[in-house]
């Protein structure tokens, strides 16, 4: 039986809280109390110093985790990646972040910087299906393939540009002609396949936001007629073409020029390497107050978007003919109909806006290349090809205002369809690839000037391939990526040229019963990733290769250089190259198997010398080129460069 707790009187509690040795307070209290002291001596400067240390970390994260990778458009640096060349954390998912916030307030500037998204996309794409790629091996637990991750980002090249202009056949066959050297036909369906997903989400995406009530083409255009062009004006498309390609080798040589200026020069090379923010914002303070609207940029139509500008540019009617009309009701925004008067000023004809605008883009359309930012050149090139093109086909139509007489029947020009070849031929020939022709078929969902336009990109690639490499070559030119040009051979006397003649004979082997001392001289003497392993000293027949980490591994291994030697774990060689082989075949070796060297062996597979991605010279190009036989082997110029370092500057070695 539990005793009787005492009662207490009234008035006992209060004494007793009140007595000085009284029980503690409570933990609330306490903390209560805490927080009044705090508030009342710092009031909200704890919250202001969580605020300097929170964003100071999360800059210096930035900095250190996502660096400088996010920048550019990023289809030079996976086309390198697309030929066997590792680019570490390139890929990583962790830049994903990075890469949409940075585009996403690129695009934000609209027309002032003129930048698009197609680059940035594909790098996205990219992005993703590696990690899509890692996250299906590690569910199937299978093993991580470099073969598998190469059809993952084959197929994420092509929805990239298939989700910008939910175009997945040209989006097909443009990623394969801009990035891809051969192409596997097994891939073919796996492209098409998410090209089309893609491309259908990103159409359906609008219907269900009430911009559009059907899936439609993503440029609207009025070129559906009956008669788009008179057969005589294939002439004038030609010229067309001819203008594009000579302006495109124009603009490309200025923007490599100038890219590599920028990063040479003392100033603009350190704003680059310390401080890239005041560059980027020194650039786009001097474009944006070029476009001003109220300003210069009434001239160049600058209050339009890119979207805009390409729906007005592709207008059917003739504004030359609209101008002259003193009736023209005044311009209603966003009404497609009306957006032609953005090119129209008092002071300046039609021909004076469009030429002024072509004038002033050029130079402000390469100088934006520069900015270290997120961002595409694709788009902003096709706009310009269409402003091109929209030029052409209004002096054409000023020139025959009834059209050009056919069998005593004549039709009105249709600038509109000018300015469709214009911007596929324009942007093919920066870009090198065909398939712009198709592109703005399926972005326009017109097909009538599908033989003009294709006319016109053959004549601009024609010129731009022959004096110019195309836009995302150059690119990999000025940054010195690892990459391997391709070879322009004219005369068949050219494939005479063998692997002897190029190839580096300073050969570091390492045999199987070396030992500390052997090993480490081996590594001391060159920084090569894989070394050839050999019989022995005496018998330098090739028995397999070794790379540099497991050299390290074996090094360490051992306690001191007296140490017994110890078996190296050699791999097989997969593949070797006769000195008597063609410099096209190992060339095409080299591109089919993402290969950064193979070895070239003779007498017995007695391993003399290796051919490195680096050996593909220049001096060997220029005999390819020109179809001129070398003279006599000697001793190399080539020093015994790793096989990831940078080859030569591919611009010698054209695309055919």
């Amino acid at each position: 039986m539990e005793p009787p707790s005492p009662e207490v009187p009234p008035g006992g509690l209060q004494e007793e809280q009140r007595h000085p040795f009284g029980p503690l307070p409570r933990p609330a209290g306490c903390l209560e109390l805490v927080k009044r002291q705090l508030f009342r001596v710092g009031e909200d400067w704890y919250f202001l110093f969580v605020l300097g240390v929170l964003m100071a970390l999360i800059s210096f994260m930035m900095d250190l985790i996502v660096f400088r990778l996010y920048e550019g458009s990023g289809i030079p640096e996976l086309k390198t990646i697309l030929t066997g060349v590792v680019l570490e954390e390139y890929l990583a998912i962790k830049n994903f972040g990075a890469k949409v916030v940075g585009l996403t307030c690129t695009l934000a500037c609209g027309s002032t910087i003129f930048l698009g998204k197609v680059g940035p996309f594909v790098h996205l794409s990219a992005m993703a299906a590696a990690y899509l790629g890692k996250m299906r091996t590690s569910v199937m637990r299978e093993y991580e393939d470099k073969f598998k991750q190469n059809e993952m980002l084959v197929a994420a090249q092509a929805v990239g540009v298939a989700t910008v202009f939910g175009a997945p056949i040209s989006g097909v066959l443009f990623s394969i002609e801009v990035m891809s050297s051969h192409f596997a036909v097994r891939d073919y369906w796996r492209g098409f396949f998410a090209a089309t997903c893609g491309a259908f989400m990103f159409r359906l995406l609008a219907v269900f936001n009430s911009e559009q009530e059907t899936i439609a083409a993503i440029f609207k255009s009025d070129l559906k007629i009956d008669f788009p062009f008179d057969l005589p004006e294939t002439f004038f498309f030609m010229i067309l073409g001819a203008i594009c390609g000579a302006i495109a080798c124009a603009y490309l040589f200025c923007q490599r020029w100038l890219l590599a200026a920028v990063r040479e020069n003392r100033l603009t090379g350190r704003l680059l390497a310390t401080d890239k923010p005041l560059y980027s914002a020194l650039v786009v303070l001097l474009l944006a107050s070029i476009t001003f609207p109220p300003g210069l940029g009434q001239l160049m139509a600058s209050r339009l978007s890119m979207k805009e500008h390409l729906i007005s540019l592709f207008d059917n009617r003739t504004w030359g003919v609209l101008a002259q009309n003193a009736s023209v009701p005044p311009a209603v925004p966003g009404d497609p109909q009306r957006l032609w008067q953005e090119w129209s000023h008092p002071s300046a004809t039609i021909f004076g806006t469009l030429a002024f605008f072509l004038l002033m883009k050029f130079w402000m359309l390469t100088l934006a290349t520069t900015l270290p930012l997120p961002a595409g050149y694709f788009m902003p090139i096709f706009i310009y090809g269409a402003a091109i093109g929209r030029l052409i086909g209004e002096v054409v139509a000023l020139l025959f205002p009834h059209g050009l007489r056919v069998e005593a029947t004549t039709h009105p020009i249709v600038p509109g369809g000018y300015a469709l070849a214009g911007a596929a031929a324009f942007s093919g020939a920066v870009t090198h690839s065909i398939s712009t022709a198709l592109l703005v078929c399926e972005a326009t969902g017109h097909l009538a000037h599908v033989l003009p336009v294709v006319l016109a990109v053959l004549v601009a690639n024609a010129i731009a391939q022959k004096c110019q490499p195309s836009f995302y070559d150059g690119t990999i030119i000025v940054k010195k990526l690892p990459y391997l040009p391709r070879i322009r051979s004219r005369h068949m006397a050219s494939y005479r040229v063998v692997v002897e003649e190029f190839m580096d004979r300073r050969v570091v082997a390492v045999a199987k019963g070396d030992g500390f001392e052997e090993v480490l001289a081996a590594l001391s003497a060159t920084t090569d990733g894989e070394y050839p392993v050999v019989e022995s000293a005496g018998s330098p027949t090739l028995v397999g290769t070794v790379s540099r980490a497991r050299l390290v591994a074996f090094l360490q291994s051992h306690e001191h250089p007296r140490a017994p030697p110890g078996p190296l774990q050699e791999k097989p060689v997969m593949l070797q190259l006769s000195p008597w082989t063609s410099l096209h075949q190992a060339h095409h070796l080299f591109e089919l198997l993402k290969l950064q060297h193979i070895f070239v062996t003779r007498s017995h597979n007695r391993v003399g010398q290796a051919l490195k991605n680096p050996q593909i010279s220049p001096k060997a190009c220029s005999y390819l080129s020109n179809g001129v036989i070398p003279p006599s082997p000697g001793p190399s110029p080539c020093n015994g460069a790793t096989s990831l370092a940078v080859p030569p500057i591919p611009n010698l070695c054209r695309a055919p």
